[in-house]
C-alpha cells in the first residue's frame, strides 16, 4: 500500500524559510512525478511546484517562482520543498502528491496524481 508521509512545516517568520518533506513507501519517487499543492482557508487547493520522474523537468507556480525549490533525496525516497522569502500569503496546508505512472512529465492538475500526503500546516507570521 502506497503511503506518502509528510514532515516539516510549522510556524515561520515572514522573510524566513521552511522545508517540507514527503517520504514514500511502496512507491519509488525517483521515477514518479511528484507535486506540492497548498490550500489556504477559504480557497481552492492550488499547485505550488512539481518535478517529473528522474528530475528531468521542474515546474513552479508564479507565486513561488524564484522562492521555492523542489528536490529529491533519492536514498531516502523523499521529495523536499524548500521555500524562502516567505510571505503571509504562503500560509496554507501543504500537500504532496505522486503519480503511480513513472514518467518524466508532471502536471499542475490535482487529478493527475494518485497518492496524497496527509497535509502539513505552514503558518507565516509578520
Amino acid at each position: 500500500q502506497v503511503q506518502l508521509v509528510q514532515s516539516g512545516g510549522g510556524l515561520a517568520q515572514a522573510g524566513g524559510q521552511v522545508s517540507l518533506s514527503c517520504r514514500a513507501s511502496a512507491l519509488t519517487l525517483t521515477f514518479s512525478p511528484v507535486a506540492w499543492f497548498r490550500q489556504a482557508p477559504g480557497t481552492e487547493r492550488e499547485f505550488v511546484a512539481a518535478v517529473g520522474g528522474r528530475d528531468e523537468i521542474f515546474g513552479y507556480a508564479n507565486s513561488v517562482e524564484g522562492r521555492a525549490t523542489i528536490s529529491r533525496d533519492h536514498p531516502k525516497n523523499t521529495v523536499i520543498l524548500q521555500m524562502n522569502e516567505l510571505n503571509l500569503e504562503d500560509t496554507a496546508v501543504y500537500y504532496c502528491a505522486a503519480s503511480r505512472i513513472y514518467t518524466a512529465n508532471y502536471s499542475t492538475s490535482q487529478s493527475y496524481y494518485d497518492f496524497w500526503g496527509q497535509g502539513t500546516q505552514v503558518t507565516v507570521s509578520s
